[in-house]
């Protein structure tokens, strides 16, 4: 992946091939978009080292983290929308799953409260970003409760794994090394913002 990668940077294809990811995992969490952008940032500073750059390359960042972040929040609108419009049908689906039901109540106390923090916690948890915005849609939140927090959450989540891409690299040295202790931060964060969110209803009696 780092050779790919590595070829594309320089070109317009690598941010088209990280933003397609991030816009489709809302819909396919499967997809490893997060490991692509950890991957990118990674050969980003491998690039920098070899060429014994004395610069970060904050251009190459940013475009990085700016790419990730938009791609992530279109797709939470899209998702979004999509809910708003499901209609009578969506909301059966949803009475059905008790992940589904829990995670719309939850949603819906946290962004009346002001408290999006759950938005931005989900982003960071496996398929988390596709169960909130699913909901809030369905829900019929309002766009301005949901989007703002959309994009705190994804350019939050970009600028943790463009973060972990570049300072692993740069840290570990070897491109592959640091990118495999990068994902497993990348999925330490997952697995803590998980726990955060199943816990907060015993941190909340009251909501």
């Amino acid at each position: 992946m780092q050779e790919i990668l590595g070829a594309l940077l320089g070109t317009p294809w690598i941010y088209a091939l990280i933003a397609l990811s991030v816009l489709l995992d809302v819909f396919l969490p499967v997809l490893p978009s997060g490991v692509l952008v950890i991957a990118a940032a990674t050969a980003v500073a491998g690039t920098a080292a070899e060429a014994a750059h004395s610069s970060p390359q904050l251009p190459e960042m940013a475009a990085l983290v700016l790419c990730a972040a938009a791609a992530s929040v279109l797709g939470d609108v899209a998702v979004y929308r999509l809910a708003w419009r499901g209609g009578a049908r969506l909301d059966r689906a949803i009475a059905r799953s008790r992940r589904l039901t829990v995670a719309q109540e939850r949603l819906g106390h946290a962004l009346v409260r002001g408290g999006g923090t759950l938005v931005v916690l989900a982003r960071f948890a496996p398929a988390g970003r596709s169960v909130v915005s699913l909901s809030a849609g369905a829900a019929h939140r309002r766009a301005k409760e949901f989007i703002p927090w959309s994009a705190l959450a994804g350019l939050t989540w970009a600028a943790y794994s463009v973060g972990l891409g570049w300072f692993g690299s740069r840290l570990l040295g070897a491109a592959w090394l640091g990118t495999a202790v990068s994902v497993l931060a990348l999925f330490a964060a997952g697995a803590l913002a998980a726990y955060v969110i199943r816990r907060r209803p015993a941190a909340e009696p009251g909501s």
